[in-house]
């Protein structure tokens, strides 16, 4: 195989992956017309389409699906070959790219990024902030983060947070002409904050659990947002319950904006994990950041 041919089936791979010759270009350094040059001159060459484009989509063709699907494994391992060079080195070296939602990074991963990575200059992170559930296969990330449960099984999961914790929580405001919930099927007579799931597009149910009892209720209100932060705010000004992760709102329960109820509803469950294919050969670097990642 020439040098090119393998630059090219790397394009191919990037563009199927990303479904955008804008993504792909933004991700190989390239601009998006040396790369859709690269991919007719590979279609050419094996004559056949690999690549099925609209005005607002790019996908796989049946032949480049099979095609991508031979590729990744190949690629993967070129990937881990090189990275691991820096095995060779004094001390660890690399990008390493992880997906995790805004609540795990700030909390979570950036507290010991900030302290681990001044000693190792080398070692390069990207965080990708993105509260759905990324394919991180695909999108050829080194390890994604969510919460334990959530994991799927053949992923290796390494904790690295304390257990989580929901809370739902009102202004008094709103309580001074609301009675609090005795019970999550009370909801239905309270105004609540809804919050839009970016993975479906549908609203989260909010997931209660009392004496071994599951409960899902799907609540209404004047509001729904897609981001945390604004739920906790609409909260604070009096327009009904939310329901929150409990370190969120520590600091408003405190001082007295905002009050819980419910509390008894709402037990802690499995906190955030890092998660990568069972398969992966670790690279020093990443090695690195899981060691200092892990929850002890």
């Amino acid at each position: 195989m020439k040098r090119e041919e393998l630059g090219d089936l790397v394009a191919f791979a990037t563009v199927a992956e990303t479904r955008s010759f804008t993504r792909a270009a933004a991700r190989l350094g390239a601009s998006q017309s040396s790369l859709s040059h690269t991919i007719r001159r590979l279609e050419a060459d094996l004559g056949i389409r690999l690549l099925a484009r609209t005005t607002r989509n790019v996908a796989p063709t049946e032949a480049g699906e099979r095609l991508l699907a031979s590729l990744r494994p190949a690629l993967q391992e070129i990937d881990g070959a090189l990275a691991n060079l820096s095995a060779l080195r004094d001390k660890p070296a690399g990008l390493v790219r992880i997906t995790t939602a805004r609540h795990a990074a700030e909390t979570v991963l950036w507290p010991k990024l900030a302290r681990l990575l001044p000693d190792y200059p080398d070692v390069k992170v990207e965080l990708s902030i993105d509260s759905a559930l990324t394919d991180i296969v695909a999108e050829r990330f080194d390890a994604g983060v969510r919460p334990g449960e959530r994991v799927d099984k053949d992923m290796v999961a390494v904790r690295i947070g304390p257990d989580l914790r929901m809370a739902v929580v009102a202004a008094p405001s709103y309580l001074a002409n609301h009675p609090p919930p005795d019970s999550p099927h009370d909801l239905t007579r309270h105004s609540c904050i809804n919050l839009r799931l970016p993975t479906l597009g549908g609203m989260y149910a909010w997931e209660f659990e009392k004496d071994g009892r599951s409960l899902n209720v799907r609540v209404d209100g004047q509001l729904a947002f897609n981001d945390l932060p604004m739920v906790v705010q609409a909260a604070v000004a009096g327009f009904g319950l939310a329901c929150v992760l409990e370190d969120q709102v520590v600091g408003m329960l405190a001082d007295g904006r905002l009050v819980r109820v419910l509390e008894d509803w709402c037990p802690p469950f499995s906190g955030y994990h890092l998660y990568y294919p069972s398969r992966r050969q670790p690279t020093p670097a990443f090695a690195l950041l899981v060691d200092a990642l892990r929850y002890r």
